[in-house]
């Protein structure tokens, strides 16, 4: 079977799905939505910008000239606003962009079309003929959040889930919603983790090396790790640096680590506000090997979201043995036991924050008890074998089309 994968090229996501799909007996091709370097392995690969992607603010570490730092930081200021026009006008110049994907399917012709999420993935790939399979994949907000940005993206939502015929999520809730929103009744439908699974055996490797690492944490200061970045709208991150006071007036040895905010103007203005910067430190973004090391060395893991699937980080967190401090959503209620495997919090209130925070950080017997249940899930169901035999299984039905 030739699957044609349409992703952005430059996610840790996308590259973990086709390491999971490199052990499988596949020919796998690749249109990326955004620049990226070329996967090695992958014969066919292409790259077909949609959305402003070639303006975008980056989900992975890129070096950059002081001239594209500083227009960086000034999207970085303006991202909300350019997330709304966005939704207003990418939507608009999708049917160019389809020209080019028709071009490209009848170059490579595959066997099943592949899109990793729906906007705007899923949304290039609709245009995609009947008598090819399309499977998209839901992410965590595409649903909650992304199709109700503007009318034309609702519109579109609608159509890309009209013509699936088989959807891939990541949290059972977004196999429900995709019914509410058009996904025929008996197109094939599958809960995976986004990220291809993760490979717990390397995971522990990782963390038995010393990786190189170019900042410095405190020696005996209890870690509190935030790897979520800026994701306006869905992760609340002024009500993150809002809880830190509170925590430090009654733990004053915790200190807070925050992942992809090195450099963020709004991080920096928070760190003024509260008179943060003897306690909280901003990195950039991290390697994963870096990362997962980062998160074995903290004893909590927080992720103030609204609006979510089953993030990437909050997998690779558990499976280091740090503890969730989360906002309650559905998706995350499906992997979690509360008050037992991880805490389930309103994420738009600092002072529920600070007092889960505060109650992980003072009883290492619930982040004991946490973690030894949280790596029998993910063994259960995040483990790349068995994710790679699902997704198999879920491919073949489509092998017949």
């Amino acid at each position: 079977m030739h699957i044609l994968l349409v992703a952005d090229g430059r996610s840790p996501i996308t590259r973990n799905w086709l390491r999971m799909l490199s052990g499988l007996d596949l020919t796998v091709s690749l249109v990326s939505t955004y620049p990226y370097e070329p996967i090695p392995g992958i014969e066919h690969q292409y790259t077909l910008p949609v959305a402003f992607s070639g303006m975008s603010g980056s989900q992975v570490a890129r070096s950059a000239s002081q001239r594209q730092a500083r227009v960086r930081g000034m999207v970085a200021r303006l991202r909300p606003m350019l997330l709304k026009l966005r939704a207003l006008a990418a939507p608009l110049l999708l049917p160019r962009q389809q020209k080019e994907f028709l071009r490209i399917l009848d170059e490579v012709q595959p066997d099943l079309v592949h899109a990793l999420r729906v906007p705007f993935e899923g949304m290039l790939a609709v245009v995609t003929p009947a008598e090819i399979p399309l499977i998209v994949s839901i992410w965590g907000n595409d649903l909650t959040f992304h199709a109700r940005t503007s009318i034309l993206m609702k519109r579109q939502t609608r159509r890309t889930l009209a013509r699936a015929d088989g959807l891939l999520a990541d949290a059972s809730r977004d196999v429900r919603l995709a019914l509410q929103w058009g996904l025929r009744a008996d197109a094939p439908t599958a809960v995976l983790p986004g990220n291809g699974g993760l490979d717990l055996d390397e995971i522990n490797r990782t963390l038995s090396l010393s990786v190189a690492h170019d900042y410095a944490l405190p020696e005996g200061r209890p870690l509190v790790v935030n790897p979520r970045g800026f994701r306006p709208g869905s992760v609340h991150q002024d009500v993150f640096f809002a809880s830190i006071p509170l925590i430090l007036k009654e733990f004053p040895q915790a200190y807070f680590v925050c992942t992809a905010m090195q450099g963020q103007p709004q991080a920096l203005k928070w760190v003024e506000q509260y008179h943060l910067q003897d306690h909280v430190l901003l990195l950039p973004y991290l390697g994963q090997q870096q990362l997962w090391q980062l998160f074995s060395r903290s004893q909590v893991y927080v992720s103030l979201s609204s609006h979510d699937g089953t993030p990437n980080t909050f997998l690779e967190a558990l499976a280091c043995g740090c503890f969730p401090v989360v906002g309650n959503i559905e998706s995350l209620r499906e992997w979690l036991e509360p008050e037992r495997t991880g805490l389930l919090v309103n994420p738009r209130d600092p002072q529920a924050a600070a007092q889960a925070v505060l109650r992980a950080l003072r009883h290492p017997e619930l982040r004991e008890r946490a973690r030894q249940g949280n790596i029998r899930v993910l063994k259960q169901r995040a483990e790349i074998k068995g994710v790679r035999k699902a997704a198999q299984i879920f491919y073949e039905k489509f092998s017949g089309k």
